[in-house]
């Protein structure tokens, strides 16, 4: 299906500019949008066509907004959407939509804002969006549409992130005092990290099982992370770490590369005396990060971060790690700097669903919306 926004002739002063909704891509236009999405500096890979196809696998329909000057691509955004019982088709946009034309980004911009904002034309009762990286002004344009601040939680909204381009000497004087020493000791102590491929994901699979024991989250299926990997991994946009002690693996992680970011996806490790001692963990992320300076990355990314590191490392102030969440610890020790996201936005066009949506934030008790939209969006399995 493609259905083009005729309104943006006679919307804009650029006439140019002209927007269609595609339920499918022809296999060159998909060359040409994933090719786009990993060049654009900093672009997430949840915008690569790979992970529609991922996504589908647990109920959700991507399409595609697409903005054309002429017969250039110059920018667009792939929608998840997924119906729900009593509410509609529910949207999300994560980390879009891109803009890819370096002239005349304000036409491109109004364009595909505008086209978002007709929640009927998309065939959607609410949507969901997280801008990308350094895109202020498409959260501006969209609260200009209407749309307002989000808390849904689509996708990280802050995270922590390593300059590669500067000298490895200097990455490794970042590091916390403690990791610094252990680099140069991991080799004697028998920690080794190599590459791993698809008959690891069992082993990532069982060691992210025991780590979301430990912290308390629903961990990812192994058929969705076998699903993950064939879709990206043969393009180079799936990477797998393993650590091991003396040959034994003990910890792991899966990454993403997209737009000069290596980006840290999911992560586990066994919590054996022997493997914290000899901080295996971290040793994983390490051999990423040198992996991904090596390979012409312009930025490790670790994932994401909480609320609450966020404010304390851009505050400007000294920070107490040790008050901060064991997990953020973690990230913060290999230096870096933190950072945000452009405010995520939302816009819900049922008065129904606007009014339930409302009270599942304010009402003690009610939050039956807001856990849904979390598990839908941001989780492997199928929502409920």
């Amino acid at each position: 299906m493609s259905r083009a926004y005729t309104d943006f002739p006679r919307a804009l002063e650029d006439p140019a500019v002209s927007v269609v909704l595609q339920s499918e891509l022809d296999p060159g236009l998909v060359r040409e949008w994933d090719q786009c999405v990993i060049d654009h500096p900093g672009a997430d890979i949840t915008q690569h066509v790979g992970w529609g196809r991922l996504r589908s696998s647990v109920g959700f329909e991507p399409s595609f907004l697409l903005a054309f000057r002429g017969a250039r691509l110059v920018g667009g955004a792939q929608l998840l959407r997924r119906q729900v019982r009593l509410a509609g088709g529910i949207g999300y946009l994560p980390y879009g939509p891109l803009i890819f034309a370096e002239d005349g980004r304000a036409e491109v911009r109004d364009a595909l804002c505008t086209a978002l904002r007709d929640l009927s034309w998309l065939g959607l009762s609410a949507l969901f969006i997280q801008p990308p990286d350094g895109a202020h002004d498409i959260t501006n344009e969209l609260y200009d549409l209407g749309f307002r601040p989000s808390e849904a939680g689509i996708a990280p909204r802050a995270s922590t992130r390593i300059d590669l381009t500067q000298p490895e000497q200097e990455l490794k004087a970042g590091l916390g005092r403690k990791l610094r020493r252990w680099t140069n000791r991991w080799e004697q102590r028998g920690v080794r990290v190599r590459q791993g491929g698809e008959g690891d994901l069992p082993l990532l699979a069982e060691l992210l099982e025991q780590t979301a024991e430990r912290h308390g989250f629903k961990p990812l299926s192994l058929s969705y992370l076998r699903r993950l990997y064939r879709e990206l991994a043969p393009g180079g946009r799936a990477k797998l770490f393993v650590g091991e002690i003396d040959g034994d693996p003990v910890a792991a992680s899966l990454m993403t590369a997209c737009g000069g970011v290596l980006k840290t996806r999911v992560s586990g490790f066994e919590r054996s005396r022997s493997t914290l001692e000899l901080r295996a963990p971290a040793a994983v992320r390490w051999s990423a990060i040198r992996w991904a300076k090596a390979n012409g990355f312009d930025y490790f990314d670790f994932g994401g971060i909480s609320e609450r590191s966020t404010d304390a490392l851009l505050s400007g102030e000294r920070v107490d790690t040790a008050a901060l969440p064991g997990p953020d610890q973690f990230k913060i020790s290999f230096g870096g700097s933190a950072y945000r996201y452009p405010t995520p936005v939302e816009l819900i066009g049922s008065p129904a669903l606007r009014h339930a949506y409302h009270l599942s934030k304010h009402v003690p008790g009610a939050d039956r919306v807001q856990s849904v939209l979390r598990a839908a969006f941001r989780g492997g399995l199928a929502a409920r």
